[in-house]
């Protein structure tokens, strides 16, 4: 899996969690949360870490700095513009209440939506398709139809190419 789908895969479990339980100090849940995720990669590679224990983590790898390099801003913007992109979802998810959605897709498309109006750095047409393939790795299988539609209406609003980089 590449660094940047790693990275999407991520911000989507932190806005999972921010949608669940709003974080009083986004800073400090950031640094819990990227600790919790070196934790589980530590267990993942030895196979015997126990979860109790008050473990000194090593310095991120390069892999893993690069990861959280490229999620901090996707997170940070999402949650900072939160509430205009719940209107982009609402304005194109006809007969969907925004808080029935399932919270999974709910962030997927949040996050999707960020990257499509924010960062010309990446093409729309790859903030829809990982957000389709995210949707259906983490939800229902009903999920990629559903956000690849809402994300489809959604690009008709962009003012620039779906397929390039400004």
């Amino acid at each position: 899996m590449g660094k940047r789908r790693e990275a999407r895969e991520r911000a989507v479990q932190f806005l999972f969690q921010a949608d669940i339980n709003c974080p009083a100090d986004l800073d400090r849940e950031l640094d819990l949360f990227w600790e919790s995720q070196q934790l589980v990669a530590i267990a993942d590679e030895k196979g015997d870490a126990k979860w109790g224990e008050k473990t000194e983590l090593p310095p991120p790898t390069a892999e893993e700095a690069a990861i959280r390099l490229f999620a901090e801003p996707l997170i940070r913007g999402t949650l900072k513009l939160r509430e205009e992109l719940d209107a982009k979802i609402q304005k194109y998810a006809k007969n969907w209440d925004l808080r029935r959605m399932a919270v999974i897709d709910r962030n997927v498309l949040r996050l999707a939506i960020y990257e499509m109006f924010y960062r010309d750095d990446i093409p729309p047409i790859v903030s829809i398709n990982e957000a389709v393939d995210i949707a259906k790795k983490f939800s229902t299988d009903d999920s990629g139809r559903f956000v690849n539609g809402i994300l489809d209406k959604v690009k008709s609003d962009l003012m620039r190419s779906a397929r390039t980089v400004i």
